[in-house]
């Protein structure tokens, strides 16, 4: 244990996710041993993301605008909507090149242990746009893991009455895995092999 301003860095960077107790001491030491203006930048782009970034009104992907490049798009499939957990899971689908659609981001997946229910999640955002555009398939991209899975059984049922085709990402994908750490190759194959889901 450090004491005052050293703990207290150390301590709110360990609330960060990804970051241990270790790590955020290594980070805290860096900073402390940096150059001024180094971790000036830092504070200015921690500052100017908060006072900037916000979410698409119309798919919840981040944005400095009203719609992300991707909604502003005219070229993007107004009939596919790809839906994922998180914005980082837009960039690694993006990566691939194999989706021309556009994206709704769900902002988590159904998780009861950690209080996530479907009310917590940009569901009944989805639900509207199905009645503003001519949708004609959903492909339903949360990561591969148990509570990803639960989340695509939930949206696989609500999306039932709608009569759209509604397709899950194929085998490619690990269980267990997030979409973000896999490679563009195997995300491609997985979009190329998605299959149907029933309610």
């Amino acid at each position: 244990m450090y004491e005052g301003a050293v703990q207290d860095l150390i301590d709110e960077l360990g609330h960060l996710p990804g970051i241990g107790p270790k790590s955020a001491q290594r980070i805290a030491f860096h900073l402390l041993a940096a150059e001024e203006g180094e971790v000036q930048r830092l504070v200015e782009v921690l500052s100017v993301v908060k006072s900037r970034v916000r979410f698409c009104t119309v798919c919840g992907n981040v944005t400095e605008a009203e719609l992300c490049r991707i909604c502003a798009d005219p070229r993007r499939d107004q009939g596919l909507i790809c839906v994922v957990e998180e914005p980082k899971d837009v960039v690694a689908i993006e990566r691939t090149r194999e989706f021309a659609g556009r994206y709704h981001v769900l902002g988590g997946a159904i998780s009861p242990i950690d209080g996530i229910g479907p009310g917590d999640l940009r569901i009944t955002e989805l639900m509207a746009r199905l009645s503003e555009t001519a949708i004609t398939e959903i492909i339903i991209a949360t990561d591969p893991n148990l509570e990803g899975e639960a989340t695509a059984s939930y949206l696989a049922r609500q999306l039932a009455p709608f009569g759209l085709r509604v397709s899950r990402l194929a085998s490619g994908l690990p269980v267990g895995g997030d979409l973000e750490y896999a490679d563009e190759v195997t995300l491609g194959r997985a979009f190329e092999g998605r299959r149907m889901l029933s309610a």
